[in-house]
């Protein structure tokens, strides 16, 4: 008897294991929620699809399909944009515990097995196939790539805006580090600046004065040899926080004034004409830091945003001046939708951060939402002679423990709370391009769908940007760049494959081929162009 109950046993206790773990799969993670993990309380489950982190650090952290953006960030106060992005922020979160390591916010986990808690939206980190190492990509990041420009574009200029995160020399005011902070600090920001290897830098929260520019500058020209970077002199000593320029006197010259305006605080919106001397081509440069958002006074960044516009109608009348080209940076502590953004746009002035990544972009993390305070923002005439626009994300998605004051390392990580925005220009006062987008239908399936771009310029390659969108609206994937694959022909067609052969499609592109049956939105981002397209996967 025992002989015929024991092997009975050990069948029954396998079954149970096998049932136990369950392959959670889901065609549209937009859609999913905590509640269909109910029937699996107490059991360990599998999913089949990745899961995004949304808090850095170690432990316990929120995870969920897809990662969470600020609702004024993707739609104006009151939208359905904005509504949906609240339901979706809300609708299929998990608390994961026991996650081994230490952990970036945007972080992608393969294959999660997990341990379902008495409530759906509990998990227990039991093991994972992958989990993405964005902070490798990042060091071995290509910074030119990024905004695409050519390594021999002696013509092309790389321009970055970047909050430094109170970049005080001194020390016993309010603001001001402790000696060993600043130490830290001062290394971090520099090995952040060092790696960007901008041509102009505009620099926001610095201590007023010329002490930290002068700081920052030497460590620079030393740390980058063949660079000379040279700053204005015009604020008085002091504790405030401005913005200022850095720009290697190599590459381009301050001509006109430099002017700014005051509205409402002071020494944070500054305006300069830079001629790039290899062209003679000059942009006007417009660095700014608005009133904090934690004032609750919007109006008075609405002010502020005003003052930039018209500080811009007046000081390219100068007779130095004479230009049109104007590209406007800095922390406007204003979410992409918020008013003070609107003044902008109003006026006819462009989004970058919308024109080439549409609403998948950020460069600072508040309350564990995605959102873009640090803007960069152009005129229409100079837009034609932007090759791209980049957050580089190495402090908005870290853990706040490796900040200089919280007692971090030397790296360029979480060198402040702002990521650096980058912004890739070629300055040529002919420049112009045109791409007509058209979608090759016959080569579409469930392995892969093809398209291609005709495009008319030919002295450079179009970067290409896309979502994909289901039939209900959903976001099912997204691209923040995507190089062609195929042949270049005669009529300078390139071609674009999503397919898991497609050594540039992102991973977790690929996690998605082939792709469910179904009708498909595909929309594309290409030098400021956007276009959709219906695509029907049989």
């Amino acid at each position: 008897m025992k002989q015929r109950f024991f092997p009975l046993l050990v069948a029954l206790i396998i079954g149970q294991m096998l049932v136990a773990q369950v392959h959670i799969t889901e065609a549209d993670p937009a859609t999913w929620t905590t509640e269909k993990l109910r029937p699996y309380v107490n059991q360990t489950v599998i999913f089949d699809f990745p899961m995004v982190v949304s808090t850095a650090g170690s432990g316990s952290c929120i995870i969920g399909p897809f990662r969470r953006f600020q609702p004024e960030n993707q739609g104006v106060t009151g939208s359905d944009d904005y509504k949906n992005t609240q339901r979706l922020n809300a609708s299929g979160l998990f608390t994961l515990s026991g996650f081994s390591g230490s952990h970036r916010a945007g972080e992608r986990i393969y294959g999660l097995k997990a341990k379902v808690g008495s409530s759906p939206n509990q998990l227990t980190w039991l093991s994972q196939t992958k989990v993405t190492d964005t902070k490798t990509d990042l060091q071995n990041a290509d910074i030119k790539a990024m905004v695409n420009i050519a390594p021999d574009c002696d013509e092309c200029l790389l321009v970055c805006g970047f909050n430094v995160e109170n970049y005080f020399t001194e020390t016993g005011c309010d603001l001001c580090p402790t000696a060993s902070e600043h130490k830290t600090q001062r290394k971090k920001v520099g090995a952040a600046l060092k790696k960007i290897n901008a041509d102009v830098f505009g620099l926001v929260e610095l201590q007023k004065g010329n002490s930290a520019l002068a700081e920052i500058a030497a460590d620079l020209n030393a740390a980058l040899p063949g660079r000379n970077y040279k700053y204005f002199s015009d604020d008085k000593p002091g504790t405030t926080q401005k913005s200022d320029f850095l720009y290697d006197a190599n590459k381009v010259e301050p001509i006109g004034m430099y002017v700014k305006s005051d509205k409402e605080v002071a020494d944070r919106k500054k305006m300069v004409c830079f001629r790039q001397l290899s062209t003679g081509e000059r942009f006007i440069y417009s660095i700014n830091h608005f009133k904090a958002m934690n004032t609750g006074d919007e109006a008075r960044r609405v002010a502020e945003a005003q003052s930039v516009v018209n500080l811009y109608n007046s000081y390219r009348q100068n007779a130095l001046v004479r230009d049109n080209d104007v590209l406007i940076m800095g922390d406007l502590n204003s979410y992409a939708m918020a008013k003070p953004i609107q003044v902008f746009t109003k006026a006819g002035f462009l989004d970058l951060h919308r024109a080439f990544h549409a609403d998948s972009s950020y460069s600072y993390v508040y309350g564990d939402l995605a959102a873009y305070i640090d803007h960069a923002i152009c005129s229409k005439q100079l837009y034609r002679q932007v090759t791209g626009m980049a957050a580089f994300h190495i402090n908005s998605d870290e853990p706040r423990s490796n900040s200089a004051g919280q007692g971090g390392d030397n790296t360029m990580f979480r060198s402040s709370d702002h990521d650096p925005v980058l912004v890739g220009l070629r300055l040529d006062s002919t420049h112009s391009s045109t791409f007509d987008p058209y979608v090759n239908s016959a080569n579409m399936g469930v392995d892969s769908i093809s398209f291609y771009y005709v495009y008319t310029r030919a002295d450079a390659e179009p970067i290409v940007y896309f979502d994909l969108y289901n039939v209900n609206g959903y976001k099912v994937c997204s691209t923040t760049r995507i190089k062609y694959h195929g042949d270049l022909t005669e009529e300078r067609t390139k071609y674009y494959t999503l397919s898991a052969d497609n050594p540039n499609l992102p991973d977790e592109v690929k996690q998605l081929l082939p792709l469910p049956t179904g009708i498909y939105v595909l929309r594309f981002y290409s030098d400021g162009n956007v276009s959709s397209h219906k695509l029907i996967v049989q």
